[in-house]
Parts: structure tokens; C-alpha cells; sequence
């Protein structure tokens, strides 16, 4: 079943927030200037953050890839302790599936985009003084931003968001509580 992004995005509107909003955290911690943000809109694209080029390549990665390290982060904080009475003890209020639901919607959204993706690497392989090891690790970064994309024609975000959401928190309840 197909449906497109921008229902999709609808539908997990919290993350397409976060995201935007882990853009504009790591814009101002470089101290790269803002033009417009949008958070979330019913067009293509559902939200952006419009900024001036970042003035160090290093930035413009952490502005790019902001988005899986803050949606990543907030997603594992959230679902985890939801994760406990749901998941152990088939037990879960409506708060703790509220609290799932918002961090399968921010994991679903953890990838940069594409556009995030082109801007990186222009700004990182056609950009004065790149030192060399940052140009490395910008190709696989890319490399996984694209097949991220592409797999998101087959749910890949979904896939993932689940892994994130729901999977990560029961492994390491395990984890631990074997250790107990």
C-alpha cells in the first residue's frame, strides 16, 4: 500500500518536528545563521530550515546529520520507560502508548533527507580546506542517507523507527536484567 509522504508525514508529524528542530539546535551551536524554519507544513517539503552556509565543513555535517543524533536520543529516551510496562508486562496505560507512539514517529524521522545529503556533500568535497579524513567519513554518511531514502519506498523508516522505538528498549531491558 502506497500512501504519500506528505500523509505519511502527517501522521508523524512529531518527528518531522524534532527533525527540524535538531537542524535549527546544531545551526545555533555552530553559530550558522537562520533565514526560516518551518516545523511542519502539508507541502513538499513537509519542513526545512533555511540557513546561511556553514563557514567550517565540520558544521555543515553536524547540521546535516543533527537529526539522527537528537531524534535518536529522544526517541530511545522516550520509549524507553513506556517500553517496561508495555512490553514486560503487557501492562501499558494509554500515557505509555502515547509515549511510543511519539517515539516511533521520531525514530521514523531520525535520517537526513536527501537535500541535507547534497548540501553536506557540497559543501564538504567542493568547499576550501576539507581536511581529508572529513571527506572520508562523509561517503559513507551519504551512502547511507541515500539507501535511506530509497528504502523508505519499502518502509524502511517504519522498519527502523520500530527498531529504535520498540526493539532497542527491550534489548537492553534484557540485557540488563540478566545481569541481575
Amino acid at each position: 500500500m502506497m500512501i504519500p509522504g506528505v500523509y505519511m508525514a502527517l501522521i508523524t508529524f512529531p518527528g518531522v518536528i524534532v527533525h527540524e528542530f535538531a537542524h535549527q539546535l546544531f545551526c545555533r551551536l555552530c553559530g550558522v545563521a537562520i533565514f526560516d524554519v518551518k516545523y511542519f507544513q502539508m507541502a513538499d517539503p513537509v519542513g526545512y530550515v533555511q540557513h546561511e552556509p556553514a563557514k567550517k565543513p565540520i558544521h555543515q555535517l553536524l547540521i546535516s546529520v543533527g537529526p539522527f543524533i537528537v531524534n535518536n536520543i529522544l526517541a530511545l529516551a522516550l520509549a524507553f520507560p513506556a517500553a517496561i510496562p508495555v512490553f514486560m508486562f503487557n501492562d501499558g496505560s494509554p500515557f505509555d502508548f502515547l509515549l511510543l507512539y511519539l517515539a516511533l514517529s521520531i525514530a521514523m524521522h531520525a535520517f537526513p533527507s536527501t537535500t541535507d545529503a547534497k548540501v553536506m556533500w557540497d559543501a564538504i568535497w567542493h568547499g576550501k580546506d576539507t581536511p581529508l579524513w572529513l571527506k572520508i567519513i562523509t561517503v559513507p554518511i551519504t551512502g547511507l542517507i541515500y539507501a535511506g531514502a530509497m528504502g523508505s519506498v519499502i518502509w524502511l523508516d517504519l522498519v527502523y523507527g520500530m527498531g529504535v522505538a520498540f526493539g532497542l528498549p527491550i534489548l537492553i531491558i534484557k540485557f540488563f536484567s540478566q545481569l541481575l
